[in-house]
């Protein structure tokens, strides 16, 4: 059993989480100050769009961006040297694309529990909207904030079809957990497949017991 699935997964989750946490959080914050009801819900639905789409078409999707003869494929390439698709940096995006929803919609639901009376009186005060994004409304959002850090974080490390793809199933570059899964399972090396299967579920429980632990989850008694 090889480990770098793990170590990628894990890199891929974070270094998603330090794209879509701070994408996320302004966004909602811009999105929530928008007055025109049927903008807000066009731009609402936008961004939230990568929560409903089939992982692989969000995958096709990305492909057809940062694939090496697309526009943005090509654009890194030529300007940076980069390349993007089948590369790590590619299972990073693909993380991110899926993940950034998640964090969003938190965040989004974490702001508009905010009493708004709350932001009036620090306008009041003369605060610029900066201070009060960043001294009041941030402070006061932390659990949301906090919770959807973990379902975002979670939900990049468990990213299949997106990551298949965009990055391929490359060994020891861009294959993470979920490919590793995948891979033993149509080798017949079941037993391997169960090993990364369980690290997986135990991620998902430790994600789950933090967000316990910390009151982030809104559990209801019906």
């Amino acid at each position: 059993m090889e480990l770098s699935p793990v170590f990628i997964s894990l890199k891929a989750a974070v270094y998603a989480l330090l794209i879509v946490f701070p994408a996320g959080t302004v966004l909602a914050w811009k999105i929530m100050k928008v007055r025109r009801r049927r903008l807000k819900a066009i731009l609402d639905s936008i961004l939230t769009l990568p929560l409903v789409l089939p992982p692989t078409v969000a995958g096709l999707f990305l492909l057809c961006l940062f694939g090496v003869n697309r526009p943005l494929g090509r654009f890194f390439l030529n300007v940076f040297g980069v390349k993007i698709a089948f590369t790590f940096i590619s299972t990073v995006i693909a993380s991110a694309f899926v993940s950034f929803p998640l964090m969003y919609r938190s965040a989004r639901g974490a702001f508009e529990q905010v009493d708004p009376q709350l932001l009036d009186a620090a306008r009041t005060l003369g605060m610029s909207e900066a201070a009060v994004f960043f001294r009041v409304l941030l402070p006061n959002s932390v659990p949301g904030l906090l919770s959807g850090s973990v379902l975002a974080f979670t939900r990049g490390l468990g990213e299949f079809g997106a990551t298949a793809m965009l990055a391929g199933n490359i060994a020891g570059k861009t294959r993470t957990l979920p490919l590793a899964v995948y891979s033993e399972t149509a080798a017949g090396r079941m037993d391997i497949a169960f090993v990364y299967a369980g690290v997986l579920l135990v991620f998902a429980f430790a994600a789950l017991l933090l967000m316990s632990r910390t009151g982030t989850a809104k559990w209801k008694n019906k």
